[in-house]
This record gives C-alpha cells, sequence and structure tokens, in this order.
C-alpha cells in the first residue's frame, strides 16, 4: 500500500490513480455517445424523448449504488490510512451484500408502481410506450445496476485503479456491441437498449467479483465477514447519503427542467436529452480526474497528514478548473457539429446547439463544486458533503430555474445551470475553508 500511495510524489501518485478513472468514463462516455446515436437514427423523436424521461430513474439507481459505493469507499481509504486491513475487509462485504437487497427492494417497488412514476417523470401519451420498454427492463435489472458501483469503487482504494478502468471497459465494449443488435437487429427499440444496459453491467459486476474473491487482500465479499459495528455504519450512510443526494436531486433537476421544456414542444426535450449527454464529453473528464483522487484524499487524512493534503488540494484544484476551460470551450465552438452528429432535424440541432453553449459555459465552477464536494465525501465530513450534494444540482438549481424561467421564460431555462454553478462554486469554497480551518492551521502550525 505504502508503494501505491507514494505521499513524496503525491502529485504523481494522484495522476496515476486518476488517470485510468478518466479512461474508464471516456469509454463509457462513448458508450452513450454511442447509444444516443443509434437511437437518434431511428429519427424517432418520441423514442428519444421517451428514453431520455427514464434518464432520473437510471440515475435514482445509481444514487443507492453510490450510498454504499462512495461511503465505503471513503470509510475504507481512511481505514487503510490507520492501516486497519481487516476493517476494510469487513466494510467491503457489508457493502456488497446490502446492495444487491437494496436493488432488489428498489426493484419491486418499480414495477408495483409503474405507471405513477411513469407519469410523475412526465411520460406522455406520445412517449409512454418508448418509455415503459426502457423502465421496466430497468427496474428488472436493478440489483445489477445498483450492485455495478459497488466495486468500480471499492478495488480504487487499494491502488487498483486499473483493474476498476478494465472491468469498466469491459461491461461497456459489451453493451456497444449489443446496442445496434438488439434496437436495430431484433428491433427491440427501448427494450433493446436497456437490456443491452444490463447485461453490460452484469459483466462488469462478474469481473470485478472474481478478483476480489479470489486475489484481494484489504475487500471481501465472504458473508462471514459481513461484519460491521453500528459506527461503521453510520459512517456509511452518512457520507453515502450525502453521495447519493448528488444522483437523487440530479433526477429530480432533470425531471423538472424536462417537465418546464415540455411547454414548448417534445422536440425540446429530446434536445436537452441529446445536450446533457453531449455535455458529458467535457465533464466526464472532471468527474473522472474528481472522483480519481477520493482513495488518497481519505488516505492522507486517514493518516493525518494535513500538510499534504493542503498541497493535494490545491494541485487538484488548478488542474480541474484549467481542464474544464479547455474543453468546455472545444464544445462551445463545436456545439452545432456536436448535435448535427445526432439529428439531422433541423430544429433539433438549432434548440440543441444553443442549449449545449449555455451548458458548458458553467463547467469550470461546476469542477470546484466537485472537488470539494469529493473531498468532504473522502474525509468523512457529512454535514459539508451534505450541502454541496444539494447545491448545484439540488435546491438552488431547482431555486434558480423556477425563479428565471417566471421572470424570462425560455431564456430564463436555459441559463438555469450557470448561474446555479456560479452561487454553488461560492459556497462550496466558503465551507471549505471552514471546514479544514483547524487541519490546515495544525499544519501551518
Amino acid at each position: 500500500m505504502e508503494n501505491i500511495f507514494d505521499l513524496n510524489n503525491i502529485k504523481k501518485t494522484y495522476l496515476k490513480l486518476a488517470f485510468p478513472v478518466v479512461l474508464g468514463m471516456v469509454v463509457g462516455l462513448v458508450y452513450n455517445l454511442t447509444d444516443t446515436f443509434f437511437i437518434a437514427k431511428t429519427n424517432d423523436m418520441a423514442l428519444v424523448a421517451g428514453i431520455s424521461l427514464c434518464g432520473p430513474l437510471f440515475t435514482a439507481l445509481m444514487a443507492f449504488g453510490n450510498i454504499y459505493a462512495q461511503g465505503g469507499s471513503s470509510l475504507i481509504s481512511r481505514l487503510l490510512g490507520e492501516k486497519d486491513e481487516n476493517g476494510s475487509r469487513r466494510v467491503s462485504s457489508f457493502c456488497f451484500y446490502i446492495a444487491i437487497l437494496t436493488g432488489i427492494i428498489i426493484g419491486l417497488i418499480l414495477i408495483v408502481f409503474s405507471n405513477p412514476i411513469l407519469t410523475l417523470i412526465g411520460a406522455t401519451k406520445e412517449t409512454y410506450k418508448h418509455a415503459y420498454d426502457y423502465y421496466m427492463v430497468l427496474a428488472i435489472g436493478s440489483p445489477i445496476v445498483v450492485l455495478n458501483f459497488i466495486h468500480m469503487n471499492l478495488v480504487r482504494c487499494e491502488g487498483k485503479a486499473t483493474l476498476s478502468m478494465i472491468g469498466n471497459v469491459v461491461g461497456t465494449l459489451i453493451n456497444i456491441v449489443l446496442d445496434p443488435v438488439f434496437i436495430f437487429g431484433l428491433n427491440m427499440g427501448a427494450k433493446g437498449a436497456a437490456i443491452a444496459t444490463i447485461i453490460g453491467y452484469s459483466f462488469s459486476c462478474i469481473f470485478l467479483g472474481i478478483y476480489v474473491y479470489s486475489k484481494s487482500k484489504v475487500l471481501s465479499i465472504k458473508p462471514s465477514e459481513c461484519k460491521v459495528s453500528a459506527d461503521e455504519v453510520k459512517q456509511i450512510f452518512l457520507i453515502g447519503i450525502s453521495a447519493a443526494i448528488t444522483n437523487i436531486a440530479t433526477s429530480i433537476c432533470v425531471i423538472i427542467t424536462n417537465k418546464l421544456l415540455l411547454a414548448y414542444g417534445t422536440n425540446y426535450v429530446a434536445s436537452m436529452g441529446i445536450v446533457s449527454r453531449v455535455n458529458m464529453i467535457g465533464q466526464m473528464a472532471i468527474i473522472g480526474f474528481a472522483f480519481g483522487g477520493v482513495p488518497l484524499f481519505g488516505f492522507v487524512y486517514g493518516s493525518k497528514n494535513y500538510q499534504k493534503l493542503k498541497e493535494l488540494i490545491s494541485f487538484v484544484c488548478i488542474f480541474l478548473v484549467s481542464l474544464s476551460a479547455i474543453l468546455s470551450g472545444i464544445i462551445f465552438l463545436s456545439s452545432n457539429l456536436l448535435v448535427k452528429i445526432f439529428v439531422s432535424d433541423i430544429e433539433v440541432i438549432s434548440i440543441g446547439s444553443t442549449m449545449l453553449k449555455f451548458q458548458v459555459a458553467g463547467n469550470c465552477f461546476m469542477a470546484i463544486v466537485l472537488l470539494f464536494t469529493v473531498l468532504f465525501q473522502a474525509t468523512g465530513k457529512a454535514i459539508p458533503s451534505f450541502c454541496c450534494s444539494l447545491s448545484r444540482q439540488g435546491v438552488v438549481y431547482v431555486i434558480v430555474i423556477f425563479v428565471l424561467n417566471k421572470i424570462m421564460g425560455y431564456n430564463g431555462i436555459l441559463i438555469s445551470q450557470l448561474v446555479a454553478d456560479i452561487i454553488s462554486a461560492i459556497m462550496a469554497y466558503c465551507l471549505y475553508t471552514i471546514t479544514f480551518k483547524n487541519e490546515f492551521n495544525e499544519a501551518s502550525a
């Protein structure tokens, strides 16, 4: 473990951990874009909109996975910093089994209450069939979706970022190959896209599960080691729920945005669905580099080396903001071309191009919020983590979009994310200076 987390070359160590995460996310991004490409090529905007409406449900399943993935990885990283490998094995086993149980319960709820939930997320007579087809497969595969995020995150705690990436890539490539087979070859449309996703996730879970069972020294899936104290469960849930809130809040914000856009027509909802995925070109790299540093943040904090932690935070902040500015600028200048790749409809291209420019405008501020959010999660700071999780894609965004929509109409919707990002970045920095004041004073003493 000491050889992996080399604190004497902390910048190099961070990049070594984060880069494979980014590569894995890039492959995931390729899948998302490929998936969008195949679906959009049906030239059925009702199908595109129907699947877009199910996006928040997928994000919600990610949220439940992240309760145990982020909460577990935060605690495991700190335990390893304290050299408690037995504790790490117990926590990882608990996260594995509780994730499966949670997925089963959620899946049953989604199936039983399918009609009211589909109505809630905005399915209309025009989009209902496509949304239902995608939704039901997602509901049945809920345990797989939730479980997929567990070992993808936990193996990085022992420095196996490349292995995590391979697991992600294997599942994603299978997904990409199966997409056109199910969507076009078997003429299954939305249902086919969802089935391909679940099969891909299944392979990722199996691949990483085999590694943990047979080779890992600090992680476990043995039922006999599924023993955690009340305090450990509390730590997992406090950090995990704050991490999950980001996903849940994002889902709610997407639902609200789609409902407001419906007033302008289905093409606006379809355009936002395409734009959201294209915007991930820039955001995915930022998310990958931010989350790639979580094991190191937790390890350094657990070892109480606050001077190194301060050095690491400064480097990562400058790195993320600079990278975000470059990527966002490229997307901004190429917005029309990027949207045109996926659709040929002139109106959707025009709407989407404008939307995309406004979406990427706040990505630098998003990078700041994301950095401090994952830092709070990794170091077990539940309250500031909770506050950040409810900011840019939560309370702040909801207030901003309703106020600006009321004042400016459609233009208000367009600029809402940028305004929310700026406000949230200011809030996150203030929380950071307050939260780590004592630790950094100790480091300077």
